[in-house]
């Protein structure tokens, strides 16, 4: 369990569902896999028309996002980023981390069709990234994993908003009052002083699941329902929640994900897969974060001064950067979101996990050096007997 829950370990898990989703789609097994993750669930009566694929990511992912949510408050209020001066150096490197490489896929793909998937690049694997600093970064002082929570954390909070801006399907937005009624009920429940802990647990869970269905009938992606569940939850009862779910997450909801997103159907890919919406994605990941957050930081820094509290040297950033570049989840997810299936359905998935590859393997040549020196330098300070 403790594995399931540590950096390492939810990279790990995520690593080798994706892997294995690749190799078996080019097994027999790969034509099977596809058509049980496309069966469509009998539940049209309910208005909502899902498949196996549309339950893991607007089902099963809005757990994940819900974590977020409460991982975003917990920092807002409470962590690094409540202070104001130590938020605005990670806030300028989310923000350079997303515009960049957003303006690397438009250059690739002009004006075209494609060009409506470029916030696909925008985003950073959060738990992917801190395991892989984890993983390769020993050494380094813990501001930098800091600096790369706050960053990654405000990075999602980018993303959610231009998945409720960008990628709305079918908008019906008078749903979204009863949802919004039902989050109320909800938060007043979440604050009740239980005497039967199990009958508001599962009076919680039904509000939820109810706030979720009304957000998915509005067209709002419906992952959307867990950040708003998350963000109103009393902090204990977050805290809680936090504690309970972090290893279904981990364990479990991210790696199906990102199993289910990386089936990639042989037929699809083709020389045309390799365009421009592909190379848009596969070099806006490791390029335009690394250049995006190395640019915004060092902009930042020489505005707030180098009294910041967030003061990273020159190879830390690049360090940060590097990891950053792994997009995964919520890049896989907008892919599916901005074109699903077909063609550049295909090519910005690839995009993603080529992508997301190569940040991967600069971090393990670069990250391990970088790390080195630092716990050299960290040495030459202690005074020698």
């Amino acid at each position: 369990m403790r594995f399931i829950t540590s950096d390492r370990g939810s990279a790990t898990l995520l690593l080798a569902a994706a892997a294995l989703a690749l190799i078996l789609a080019a097994t027999p097994l790969g034509p099977g896999l596809l058509a049980a993750r496309d069966l469509h669930l009998p539940v049209d009566f309910t208005g909502l028309h899902l498949t196996v694929e549309h339950l893991i990511s607007d089902g099963l992912l809005a757990i994940f996002f819900l974590l977020i949510a409460i991982e975003l408050r917990h920092e807002l209020t409470h962590g690094d980023l409540a202070n104001p001066r130590a938020a605005i150096v990670p806030a300028a490197a989310a923000f350079g981390g997303v515009a960049l490489p957003a303006a690397v896929y438009l250059a690739f793909t002009g004006g075209g069709e494609a060009s409506g998937g470029w916030p696909i690049p925008t985003a950073t694997d959060i738990a992917f990234a801190l395991g892989l600093l984890a993983l390769l970064g020993r050494g380094l002082p813990s501001r930098v994993r800091a600096f790369l929570l706050g960053l990654a954390i405000l990075d999602d909070l980018i993303a959610i908003l231009l998945i409720a801006v960008v990628f709305p399907k079918n908008l019906q937005p008078l749903l979204l009052l009863p949802a919004a009624a039902l989050l109320g009920v909800f938060l007043l429940v979440a604050r009740l002083t239980p005497r039967r802990p199990g009958v508001r647990l599962t009076a919680l869970v039904v509000l939820g699941v109810l706030v979720w269905y009304f957000t998915a009938l509005s067209g709002v992606h419906a992952t959307l329902a867990g950040v708003a569940l998350g963000l109103v939850l009393p902090a204990g009862l977050a805290g809680r929640t936090d504690r309970a779910l972090q290893p279904v997450s981990r364990g479990l909801i991210l790696p199906i994900f990102a199993f289910s997103a990386s089936l990639i159907r042989l037929e699809d890919v083709s020389g045309e897969t390799f365009g421009p919406a592909f190379w848009g994605v596969a070099v806006g990941l490791p390029v335009g974060k690394l250049v995006g957050i190395m640019v915004a930081t060092t902009i930042a820094v020489a505005l707030v001064g180098r009294t910041s509290p967030s003061r990273l040297t020159p190879q830390e950033i690049v360090a940060v950067g590097l990891v950053a570049g792994v997009g995964f989840t919520v890049s896989l997810l907008m892919a599916q979101l901005a074109f699903g299936e077909g063609m550049l359905g295909t090519s910005t998935t690839l995009g993603v996990l080529i992508g997301s590859a190569i940040s991967i393997v600069l971090s393990a040549v670069f990250v391990p050096l970088i790390a080195r020196r630092s716990r050299q330098a960290q040495e030459a300070l202690v005074p020698q007997p």
